[in-house]
This record gives C-alpha cells, sequence and structure tokens, in this order.
C-alpha cells in the first residue's frame, strides 16, 4: 500500500488523499490581460520534474503543498503554511 505523509497525523494511504493541482502563483484577473488569464487558467506544465502541488486530506480536512517529483512520484519534502509564499 502506497502511502502519504499527512503533515497533521502521519503516514496514511494515498487512497484518503485528493491531488489539488499545481501550486501556482494566482494572477489578479483585474490587472493581467485576457491572453495572461487564459494562460494561467488553462496551460499546466507536463515537462517531468519537481512539482509544487496542492493536496488534500479528506479525513482530517486539511490542505498542504508538497514538492514532488513526477519522474519518479516521490515526496520530495512537504512545506509548512509558512514555507509558502505568493511566487
Amino acid at each position: 500500500m502506497k502511502l502519504l505523509r499527512c503533515p497533521h497525523i502521519g503516514p496514511r494511504p494515498v487512497s484518503e488523499f485528493t491531488y489539488g493541482g499545481e501550486a501556482v502563483a494566482e494572477r489578479d484577473p483585474e490587472t493581467c490581460d485576457d491572453s495572461a488569464w487564459a494562460d494561467h487558467v488553462f496551460n499546466v506544465n507536463g515537462e517531468p520534474g519537481i512539482r509544487r502541488e496542492w493536496w488534500h486530506h479528506g479525513p482530517s480536512g486539511i490542505w498542504f503543498i508538497l514538492d514532488r517529483d513526477t519522474r519518479t512520484d516521490t515526496v520530495v519534502r512537504i512545506l509548512d503554511r509558512e514555507e509558502v509564499t505568493d511566487g
């Protein structure tokens, strides 16, 4: 069974988690042009490598961010909220 470490309660079965997408800096829809907004909403980086991603642990209701190597599907690190910045 594959395990993923919840930052609050430790290792749990990966089936308890939901992938929330790549964690990217939010664009301000009021100040960016239509092309930049469309790029932000619809385009994702599909190149293999280390990605910063949102994950949700269903039983605890906790959202968190981790860095995952998509080439090997291994978690590089789980970030504390204090480590996450805009950009």
